[in-house]
């Protein structure tokens, strides 16, 4: 049984926010010109407030949904290894955003989206930017690692146990 259609569309949508926010970051660091830095630095800041959107949007409708239909049947050890690991995959994405934010904050650069204007979080303070610098990276790695482990588990249900986990969060063909 499929996963509801909004729920894959979010997730893929999530995936391209979060891989475009790295792409364009790590492009950042190979270009001199200051223009386009702060350019691609703005891209980033606006693609990680997206993830920061889907993330509510995406346990709202989990809330909404209730419990999902099983995909495949599971140990109760690889039920909850799955629900850890989603759930530090969630707490990811909303703490990588909300640290990025801080960090914008505290190195006195006001956040705005989709032009508005948004709330500081914290006021302008270079020590703290530096450790929230450190925290932000140190967290993207954190969702990169469980981001490996998540696709690492898809395809090791897709090609190991040959169940319906990757094609019930693939996007349907029409």
């Amino acid at each position: 049984m499929a996963r509801p259609r909004a729920l894959v569309g979010l997730h893929w949508l999530t995936v391209l926010c979060l891989v475009l926010a790295a792409a364009v970051i790590l492009a950042r660091t190979l270009i001199d010109a200051r223009p386009l830095r702060n350019g691609l630095l703005d891209v980033h800041r606006h693609l990680g407030l997206c993830v920061l959107g889907l993330f509510a949007v995406r346990i709202v409708l989990r809330f909404w949904l209730g419990p999902l239909p099983e995909l495949a049947r599971s140990s109760r050890p690889m039920r909850a290894a799955a629900g850890l690991s989603h759930a530090a995959l969630y707490a990811a994405m909303l703490v990588l955003p909300l640290l990025g934010w801080l960090l914008s904050d505290a190195q006195g650069k006001r956040v705005h989206f989709a032009g508005l204007l948004l709330p500081r979080l914290v006021a302008p303070d270079f020590d703290l930017a530096d450790q929230l610098l450190a925290w932000h990276q140190d967290a993207a790695w954190v969702l990169l690692a469980l981001a490996l482990l998540h696709v690492s588990a898809a395809l090791w249900h897709h090609f190991v146990l040959r169940d319906a986990v990757l094609r019930g969060m693939w996007p349907k063909r029409r």
